[in-house]
């Protein structure tokens, strides 16, 4: 099953310059709580803007820089592919459990037609970004959850977690 968990703002930017443009503690822990224990795909540009391996997590990363394969070459909790091909037949041989697609935005794009189930963080707020989610034709999906919560004295924005799944065919 594949899994694309993402925020994005009112604008749906998920980026600017490399990192997250907001900080927001719940989707933070909404994060963990939902990759924990899983499979984590992403882009080179994703992976680097973590402070460091997420821990219970195998990282999964598309890539064609040598020096990050060189540098995890050895860790178990890492793997690289540097063709998308590669990366596909993967995921393809590991449909049997959970794969979460986390970014960046030609990561999505690849996995669009793939992709079962959405865990979209909502921001309701207008942030600088460079970086939009890629469209996606939610006429294909149903809404199954939905999380409406306020700004409070953490999180300084209103959010909502929503979750859809693909409608069969």
């Amino acid at each position: 099953m594949i899994r694309f968990i993402w925020a994005e703002d009112e604008d749906g930017h998920i980026g600017y310059q490399g990192t997250l443009p907001w900080h927001l503690p719940a989707d933070l822990r909404h994060f963990k709580d939902l990759t924990s224990n899983h499979v984590i795909v992403m882009g080179r540009r994703t992976f680097e803007s973590f402070p460091g391996l997420l821990p219970k997590r195998q990282h999964i990363i598309l890539s064609t820089s040598p020096t990050l394969q060189r540098k995890y070459q050895d860790n178990v909790h890492v793997q690289i592919f540097s063709q998308l091909e590669e990366l596909k037949n993967w995921i393809k041989h590991h449909s049997n459990q959970t794969i979460d697609i986390i970014g960046g935005r030609r990561v999505f794009e690849e996995f669009m037609d793939e992709v079962d189930i959405l865990e979209k963080t909502k921001i309701h707020h207008v942030f600088k970004g460079d970086t939009l989610m890629p469209e996606i034709n939610y006429g294909d999906f149903k809404s199954v959850n939905s999380e409406i919560h306020q700004a409070d004295e953490k999180n300084k924005f209103a959010y909502d977690f929503l979750e859809y799944k693909r409608i069969e065919k």
